[in-house]
């Protein structure tokens, strides 16, 4: 998989991007956590969306915020992190022109800024928004929310709380013309790290993803 850089709005992006022989694949692109608590596009569950994109025949991205690893710039509260994700999509889709699907996946705070992107960009048809912090960031902006998508979480999340994020997704579920699936895996923290737990949701998110694609291929 080739390492990428590619201008984003403070210098350049570091990416990993994987493309398909397809030139008609849908694209997806993968956004990590805090980068002021670790986060990076080298996350395992950011790592393992990114395959499980790629093995479900999408043409992947997934890429360093400012200020993470080799990209440029320092941390901007979200807002300069916005326009990174921004510009890493703008890339991903000068390269996929004929692409007719378009997804955006984050874990934690990527999910926070994979939502955002999301009211940006008609263009994106799906999301997926792993283990998102209702408790930390306002979501109120998905009004309307403007595309399908699924929500993932730990029962037992100590850092984005169930109940949040269930309320969050309620929320959602309230508006018409898009449908908001939500599914817990019992049990799992923030990171989904015991047992099968990783597995798990990566499942999860792989049938919900095929459900959608086999949906729209009719």
């Amino acid at each position: 998989m080739p390492e990428v850089i590619f201008p984003g709005p403070e210098g350049r992006l570091e990416g990993r991007y994987h493309p398909q022989k397809d030139r008609d694949a849908p694209i997806a692109i993968v956004l990590h956590p805090h980068p002021q608590f670790g986060g990076t596009m080298n996350n395992k569950i950011v790592y393992n969306l990114h395959y499980a994109f790629y093995n479900m025949g999408f043409t992947v991205l997934r890429f360093n915020f400012r200020g993470v690893g080799r990209s440029q710039g320092e941390y901007d509260q979200g807002i300069g992190e916005l326009s990174d994700a921004a510009s890493a999509l703008d890339y991903l889709q000068s390269m996929n022109n004929n692409s007719k699907h378009c997804w955006v996946a984050g874990f934690s705070f990527g999910a926070w800024i994979g939502m955002q992107l999301l009211m940006r960009r008609p263009e994106i048809t799906g999301f997926i928004s792993v283990s998102p912090p209702a408790n930390m960031y306002d979501f109120s902006f998905l009004a309307p929310c403007p595309a399908s998508g699924l929500i993932i979480n730990g029962g037992a999340d100590r850092v984005a709380p169930p109940a949040d994020t269930t309320t969050l997704v309620s929320k959602l579920q309230e508006q018409k013309g898009i449908t908001v699936t939500h599914d817990e895996v019992p049990g799992a923290g923030h990171f989904f790290s015991e047992g099968d737990q990783m597995e798990n949701m990566i499942g999860t998110v792989s049938d919900y993803v095929k459900r959608r694609l086999t949906e729209t291929s009719r």
